[in-house]
Parts: structure tokens; C-alpha cells; sequence
């Protein structure tokens, strides 16, 4: 038989060919996008409003395949962490994130990661997989109806905070937010979505000639170049002056507000001198900054600052007219807190508890 494409790699234009070269009528089409971006179906013979014998031709050219959850784990806090099979014996991680305000979710591009952050579980794996627009999406949608099953709210966020760099799978990445944004898909508004990035220069300016509606998230960690090269190696070839130009290119092209991310780290990085150096990088472009906890991963170099030295840091920036959020870490008894994702799940273990 004849290799069979994935359907849901197809754009709408590709989809609209592929209809009529099976001699069936334009609007078949949208009702095709409807059962795979809205309805979420897992087989073309769910798709009851489409002809036995054009469902018969789809599933001898096509294959729609979903990922599925192996596992999830649910946290004293309520946070809960999904172990997605993504096939090969792969597994990537999503968690939903709940409070008061919101529903969140936190969803991954890759399985693993290339960029070996120091201080993050994901980066002492090796980059496996670059996920697809729907294996991307499929998570969105499991969460969502996880936090419809358990909260009965419906989710409210998505950040691309997950296992791996998201504008390294550049293109699935932002095929995904079109069909998490669009009709047909879940309809959810851009401004409800945020890719953070550990800092790809020309991938950060390429979103501004994008003219991208969702929002950006650099993971700074330190306005110091020596210190950033030692926490992150991409900071090697994707200096902070590099950072600061095209994230300057970002704004000016879409008039969108940077969030940075700086997880504070004990004798590290918590210090009033590490403060002024991120007041100083915070004047290259409308931001605010979220300070978050560290969450220890299994090597023990670093550790979280204490209250005081962050309390310090927080009203030092505060001082000089920065927005500052304090991130309080959820989930760290199932390791689905920041940086702990893939900390001790690992494949063969994910699948077989599934």
C-alpha cells in the first residue's frame, strides 16, 4: 500500500486540492477542517456528515492520528502533568496549570531539547523529535477537556513553556497557534498565548516580520553576558546585545510588550548588582519582568534564592518603575513545575504506566 500523508499536515489550500482531486464539492473541505481542528476527530469514519465512499478514499490517501495520553499525574496544588506518547517510543510532557484567575496550559514543541540549559530537567536530555502543528495542538485540546472534567472552566492560557525551544520548530509552532486561534479550530484569542524562548535572535526578528498577534517571553536568568553564558550556552552565539536589537525589531514590528523571565538562583543571581543590570537591559524595550522560583532538578547545582533576597530584588526593580509578577512554583511534588519537565518521567516509564 501506498504511504498514506498525515491530513493534518496539509494547509487549508492543500486540503481544498486534495478534495477536489477526489471529485468531491469545495465545501467538503471546510467539513473536513471542522472534524480535525474542532471536533477533534480521531478517524474519518467519525465523521458521520461525509459519504461512506469519500471517507473510504480518504483513509486509503491519508492517515489522522492523534497523540495519546500514556499518564497524568495530579498534584497536591491541583496542577496536573500529562505524559503525551508521540510514538517511537517517544514521550513529551504537558501540564495544566489551574488558580483562581485562570486555567493554564503548559505545552512542549520538542521532545527533549538541543540547548542544555544548566538549570532545567529538559536540557540533559538530547533533542529526539520535533513535534508536528498537531501533535502540538493535540495537547491544547487534551488539557482543555482535562480542565473542563476536573474545574469545569474552560481553559484560559496557553504558554509554549513545555519541553523543548519553540522557535527551533519555528514553523509547526506557529501552524499550531493558527489552528489553536482559528476557526475552524478552538477559537482561542492570540493575546491568550505566549512562546517562550531561551533567545533565538533571528528567530525573534522573523516573528516581528511575521507581524505575530501572541506574546513573547525571553528566559533571561541574567543581564550579564558572562553570567548568561554560563547558565545558558546560547547566549554564546545569540549574545544579550543581540537579544536587545531584535527584540527592539520585535516591538517596533508588532507593538507588542516582552515579558522576561528570570529565575532567580541563590549566590548566583539574586544580588541588588544583578538587579540594576536587568533595570539597565529593561530600558531597550517595553517589558515587564516575572521573577520565578527556582525548582531544584536532581544535580543540586543550584538552589532557590530566599524570600529576602527576592522580596530585595523585587522592590529594587519595583523602585524604578518595572511591572514585576513573583512566580510561586505549582506542581513540584509531581515535577511539572518550570524546569522540572522530563526530570524523572522518562519514556519506558510513561508508556508502561499507560
Amino acid at each position: 500500500m501506498q504511504d498514506r500523508t498525515d491530513i493534518r499536515l496539509l494547509s487549508s489550500e492543500e486540503l481544498s486540492n486534495a478534495v477536489a482531486e477526489l471529485g468531491e464539492k469545495p465545501f467538503r473541505s471546510r467539513q473536513l477542517e471542522d472534524w480535525i481542528w474542532t471536533h477533534g476527530a480521531g478517524s474519518f469514519d467519525e465523521m458521520t456528515n461525509l459519504s461512506k465512499s469519500f471517507r473510504g478514499l480518504l483513509s486509503e490517501r491519508f492517515e489522522l492520528s492523534r497523540i495519546r495520553l500514556a499518564e497524568q499525574q495530579v498534584s497536591r496544588d491541583g496542577t496536573i502533568k500529562c505524559a503525551f506518547d508521540v510514538g517511537v517510543n517517544k514521550v513529551v510532557e504537558g501540564v495544566l496549570i489551574p488558580t483562581t484567575k485562570r486555567m493554564t496550559a503548559c505545552i512542549s514543541s520538542q521532545v527533549g531539547c538541543s540547548l542544555a540549559c544548566k538549570f532545567c530537567a529538559t536540557g540533559k536530555l538530547k533533542l529526539l523529535k520535533n513535534l508536528t502543528a498537531g501533535e502540538i495542538y493535540d495537547q491544547v485540546e487534551v488539557i482543555r477537556n482535562l480542565a473542563d472534567e476536573h474545574y469545569k472552566k474552560p481553559l484560559s492560557n496557553i504558554v509554549y513553556m513545555g519541553m523543548g525551544e519553540p522557535l527551533l520548530n519555528y514553523s509547526s509552532v506557529l501552524t499550531s497557534i493558527e489552528r489553536i486561534c482559528g476557526d475552524p479550530g478552538l477559537g482561542m484569542s492570540p493575546k491568550r498565548v505566549t512562546i517562550s524562548t531561551a533567545g533565538i535572535a533571528k528567530a525573534i526578528k522573523r516573528l516581528g516580520d511575521d507581524e505575530v498577534r501572541f506574546n513573547l517571553a525571553l528566559s533571561l536568568h541574567a543581564a550579564n553576558d558572562a553570567k548568561r553564558n554560563h547558565i545558558m550556552a546560547i547566549n554564546e552565539s545569540n549574545n544579550l546585545e543581540s537579544l536587545a536589537d531584535s527584540l527592539r525589531y520585535f516591538h517596533e514590528k508588532t507593538g507588542t510588550r516582552v515579558t522576561f523571565e528570570y529565575i532567580i538562583f541563590d549566590g548566583f543571581n539574586d544580588q541588588l548588582s544583578d538587579a540594576r543590570e536587568l533595570v539597565q537591559f529593561c530600558k531597550h524595550v517595553p517589558c515587564k519582568v516575572n521573577i520565578i522560583e527556582y525548582n531544584p532538578i536532581d544535580d543540586g547545582e543550584f538552589q532557590m534564592a530566599s524570600n529576602e533576597r527576592v522580596e530585595d530584588f523585587v522592590k529594587l526593580l519595583e523602585d524604578c518603575n518595572i511591572i514585576v509578577n513573583v512566580r510561586r512554583s505549582r506542581g513540584k511534588d509531581i515535577d511539572a513545575a518550570c524546569g522540572q519537565l522530563a526530570n524523572k518521567n522518562t519514556p519506558a516509564n510513561a508508556l508502561k504506566a499507560g
